[in-house]
């Protein structure tokens, strides 16, 4: 029996002897283990033969020395590991003891209070609320002496504003200046984002959040110093003065300008000061706020299309961690003016959730996505990958943004008048067009000298964004037109998409090819392949593919108070990284911020021709029952590429198919409102229209007219017990309609979910299409028995799902439906036993 210490693998006990490997051995064995770490008795034969220095050494003790440094090796990674995972649960420990701490002073604060207000309920005044930053982050930390120092346009007044900055800004970070409570839906751990938190009763919307990252200070400072990099709603942020400090800490100057979500509102723009030090503990301290008149500062005259918001005390606390990395403490504190939009807006201007998703997570989240590919790249060249990804979400959702806001500085022209449904916006500056009219230049002519937006927003009544985002994402024949699909691909010079990767998935009309990519938390960047739109204009006309580059956000149901995006943009094969890009999608916000308990695998169930729900829609309803009506804004915006001689066509066409998107926008949404839901899931007294009702009735007595037999269990009474039974009836009912090439009319639950569809997509598919060869032929040969019968039974068999997915099925009936005149309406399929192979 031969073995090998595990210890240091440079001996092996052969004969009852010791014997040691040489270090030119254990240097070759080392290369050969990185080229190899689990070579077969073929390939360590092989090694003997190709290196002579192992010529002395046998097979067996190769394979033992490999055995043991593979078992080295996992014994190192799991170290690490451990030790990783230590010094993040101490760091954890020691954030979550300073939250304890922070929060016994808030009880210590609320407590003094209340016995102050019992005792002096008939005195006006209060006291002053502590607002200094007691812990242990800023001992040492010089504070603000009650009296007046200079504040004004000079060094010392400026330095004077931003002491006081600071000081506030650590009183919201550590201390007790605002009453903060934990967000919804937010758990503190490990392996959580971090501890995130909204301010309650405080002037304006705050959040706080602080967490881990595996990064360096002054690279956490550098990356969220840098806020267009990581923020989508920033436009820019221009540094117009440095100053240093004696402290060695420096003074900036900024104008920062936001973009507005929506076209019911106008952007935002900030005029801020920003002050970076380092205090005593070595914590770096990044803080910003708003510079107004009241403080006799420098100023920033107002600019034209924006609305002047105002920053209060904000920043970020950024502390060395033992072992690597970082513990951060992230504060926003703003004022939206949420005067200057609409009522229906001011939920996204006044509340707190909605900054803590927008901004102060999101920046969580960047540190630790960074962090995250720097540890990967530091082992591959994987890393680069992602970092290319997110600079292709950042372009997509910043070009749409673009052309959502149509700033003037940018070129847009408003066409026509500002009352309009849809508003048209042009284009023609040389900035806008000359990367467009660089696709053309391998011997095409370019062709566009215009960009034309065609937006509008719209009211949602109780649609969860992310039900309907997924809907619109993976029913894309339910609201667009293959052929302005077409146009708009005639913006760039598109040829054969191939591009490496895996497997491609089938989503009724459209393909996911391999670039599918989740880049960020709930984002994903894909390209998608449309059958039959064109690579050019003349090849649209021969129905040939195309190719959009899209970006989807927002699908996590559970999410409070995220938006959900669908944006995507035309695209050819050559693309580059400075490829032209005309964003296009949607963007729906939800204006109500209580949290969704839906499941965000639920089936999308729900059409205008049945509001039925199954067991995957009772939480939906039930949401709906807790927390009222739910409401979102819905904001639409469309670019195109056009010829000058051609605008006015453009933008007729542009207008109507915007308004073709509205009205199929509005159908869907009425068929996925679960609001005719009662609380516990079943139905309002009013259950689909009447028509419905009708049909329902029709199949249960043609199917008890032919074969002899009852449908439906016995024990409930009228149309309405009708059509609920039959939805939920555990076979897979369906319809289709008498005509040469058939298509689906109706389906109960079972049907949905064997066809992996919807109500309202259902009419997109035909009977011939669901079908293998087999199966066509065995439905071609009892056809006519079921025209001239009435009913006929199929053979087990394997039929398709709309996915492409093959589903095998026991047996199947189908009969004739007839109506009140005993005419037939249509044919009806029951597939029993069926299951996904």
């Amino acid at each position: 029996m031969m073995s090998m210490s595990c210890k240091d693998g440079k001996g092996v006990m052969d004969n009852g002897k010791y014997v040691r490997y040489t270090p030119e051995q254990v240097e070759a064995l080392e290369r050969l283990y990185h080229e190899c770490p689990k070579p077969t008795s073929i390939r360590r034969q092989q090694l003997i033969r190709e290196c002579p220095i192992l010529s002395n050494i046998e097979p067996k003790q190769i394979k033992v020395w490999f055995q043991n440094r593979r078992c080295r090796e996992k014994q190192r990674k799991e170290a690490s590991r451990l030790q990783a995972v230590n010094r993040k649960l101490t760091a954890m420990n020691k954030l979550l003891m300073e939250e304890n701490d922070r929060l016994q002073k808030q009880v210590s604060h609320l407590v003094y209070d209340n016995g102050y207000f019992r005792q002096h309920t008939q005195n006006s005044g209060l006291p002053t609320k502590d607002t200094s930053c007691e812990s242990v982050v800023t001992s040492g930390q010089h504070h603000m002496t009650p009296q007046h120092p200079p504040r004004d346009a000079s060094p010392a007044g400026l330095l004077s504003i931003a002491e006081e900055t600071l000081t506030e800004f650590l009183s919201k970070a550590t201390g007790t200046a605002v009453e903060w409570v934990q967000m919804p839906g937010m758990k503190p751990g490990p392996d959580s984002i971090g501890i995130v938190a909204i301010s309650h009763g405080c002037p304006g919307v705050a959040a706080r959040a602080c967490g881990l990252v595996g990064l360096e200070p002054t690279r956490v400072a550098e990356i969220l110093k840098d806020r267009p990099s990581w923020f989508r709603d920033c436009r820019a942020v221009d540094v117009l003065n440095v100053l240093p400090t004696a402290n060695g800490g420096t003074i900036e100057l900024l104008y920062m300008q936001l973009y507005a979500p929506t076209t019911l509102a106008p952007a935002r723009d900030f005029w801020l000061l920003r002050y970076t030090s380092v205090m005593e503990d070595g914590s770096l301290v990044v803080c910003e706020r708003s510079l107004t008149n009241t403080q006799n500062g420098p100023s920033m005259p107002p600019v034209q299309s924006f609305v002047r918001a105002e920053m209060l005390p904000s920043g970020y606390l950024i502390r060395p961690c033992e072992g690597g990395g970082s513990i951060i403490h992230i504060v926003d504190h703003m004022n939206l003016e949420a005067w200057s939009v609409p009522e229906v807006l001011r939920p996204l201007y006044e509340s707190s959730t909605v900054l803590a998703q927008k901004t102060t997570m999101t920046a969580l989240r960047q540190l630790r996505q960074i962090a995250q590919e720097a540890s990967q790249s530091c082992a591959s060249n994987w890393g680069q990958r992602p970092v290319a990804l997110r600079a292709l979400s950042q372009r997509l959702n910043r070009g749409f943004n673009e052309a959502l806001n149509g700033f003037t500085d940018e070129g847009w022209t408003l066409m026509g008048t500002e009352g309009d449904d849809v508003t048209i916006l042009v284009n023609s500056s040389p900035d806008k067009l000359m990367g467009l009219n660089l696709s053309f230049n391998n011997g095409f002519t370019p062709v566009s000298n215009g960009v034309l937006c065609a937006k509008a927003s719209m009211l949602l009544q109780n649609v969860p964004p992310a039900i309907l985002l997924r809907f619109l994402r993976e029913h894309r024949s339910e609201w667009a037109d293959t052929n302005i699909d077409a146009y708009s691909a005639a913006a760039v010079k598109v040829g054969p998409c191939s591009l490496p990767g895996s497997r491609v998935g089938n989503y009724g009309g459209q393909v996911i090819l391999p670039l599918a990519h989740t880049i960020e938390h709930e984002e994903l960047l894909e390209v998608i392949k449309l059958e039959g739109a064109g690579h050019c204009p003349e090849e649209a006309i021969m129905g040939r593919d195309m190719f959009l580059l899209q970006l989807c956000s927002g699908m996590d149901e559970n999410a409070v108070g995220t938006c959900a995006e669908l944006i995507f943009a035309p695209i050819d094969a050559s693309f580059a990284d400075d490829a032209p890009l005309l964003p296009s999608g949607f963007r729906i916000i939800p204006l109500d911020t209580g949290k969704e308990a839906s499941s965000p695998n639920r089936t999308l169930d729900l059409a205008s021709a049945l509001e039925i729900g199954s067991a995957g829609n009772k939480a939906c309803s039930n949401y709906t029952a807790a927390s009222g009506s739910t409401r979102s804004v819905m904001t639409i915006a469309f670019e195109f590429a056009f010829e000058s001689h051609m605008q006015e066509n453009v933008a007729s066409m542009a207008r109507q198919y915007v308004r073709s998107i509205i009205s199929s926008v509005q159908r869907v949404a009425l068929a996925l409102s679960p609001s005719r839901l009662d609380g516990n899931g079943g139905l309002r007294p009013q259950l689909g229209p009447p028509e419905a009702q009708t049909l329902a009735r029709w199949i249960c007595q043609s199917y008890r007219c032919y074969l002899g037999v009852e449908l439906l269990k016995s024990g409930g009474v009228g149309s309405e017990s009708n059509l609920k039974s039959l939805w939920h009836h555990q076979e897979a009912v369906m319809c289709c309609s008498l005509k040469a090439s058939p298509v689906f009319t109706f389906a109960n639950q079972a049907g949905l979910d064997m066809l992996e569809t919807t109500l309202v997509a259902l009419q997109d598919i035909t009977l011939e299409k669901i079908f293998d060869d087999h199966g066509k032929r065995n439905l071609s040969s009892e056809f006519p028995q079921i025209m001239q019968q009435g009913f006929a039974c199929l053979q087990g068999g394997i039929c398709l799902s709309s996915m492409g997915r093959p589903i095998s099925y026991e047996r199947a009936v189908a009969w004739k439906v007839l109506n009140e005149d005993e005419n037939a309406q249509c044919i009806c399929f029951m597939f029993m036993n069926w299951s996904f192979v």
